[in-house]
């Protein structure tokens, strides 16, 4: 298989991450998900644990912040959260430039559009059954799992509307959308390399 990528965006609790491991296992290829934070913290001299959680901050106040200029700034007048958003992408573009691999969310399907060999993806789920497996995977309790998950999912369409202009999830932008719940992980996965196969040849 010539060099592809596939980046895969996911609802929270919908096993996208997963999904997009065994992938990348099946195909052969790296996966970067977890190792996009460390290589930008490396890059950008923030630390890890700064990123990670820039990342899951991103709510109204922030947004709100941000659209009016009133976010932190960092050396060099970007505000925090640009920076860790300019860091991340530089390190996707980087890593799409060394051939293959499967991306994580971090608005990679955005930033690689322009891309020859792209095949980008949406994973939803049911979400009964992904607050089930927010609290079975995750170790959420019960009676918090369920306002977690959506509080997560609105997190990451802020997140993504605002760096991108584009609807999280909307299927004008992705050239899959699987529901894990339905059709189960394994499928997924199947569905993914054969597409991602025929895709690069």
């Amino acid at each position: 298989m010539q060099a592809g990528i596939i980046t895969i965006s996911r609802e929270f609790g919908s096993g996208g991450r997963v999904i997009g491991e065994r992938l990348a296992e099946a195909l052969g290829l790296p996966c970067y998900d977890r190792s996009i934070i460390e290589q930008a913290a490396k890059e950008s001299g923030l630390s890890e644990a700064f990123i990670e959680e820039e990342e899951q901050r991103f709510d109204n106040s922030m947004l709100f912040s941000l659209s009016m200029g009133n976010a932190p700034l960092a050396a060099g007048g970007l505000d925090l959260p640009g920076r860790v958003f300019e860091a991340e992408s530089a390190v996707i573009r980087k890593l799409a430039g060394q051939g293959g691999c499967v991306m994580v969310g971090r608005c990679a399907d955005y930033l690689l559009r322009e891309y020859p060999a792209l095949l980008s993806v949406f994973i939803c789920g049911d979400f009964d059954k992904r607050v089930k497996r927010a609290v079975e995977v995750y170790g959420l309790p019960p009676e918090k799992a369920a306002r977690t998950v959506r509080a997560r999912d609105k997190q990451r369409a802020r997140h993504y509307h605002f760096y991108t202009d584009r609807t999280w999830g909307g299927r004008e932008w992705y050239d899959m959308t699987l529901n894990s719940s339905r059709l189960g992980m394994d499928v997924c996965v199947d569905l993914l390399a054969a597409a991602a196969r025929r895709t690069f040849g």
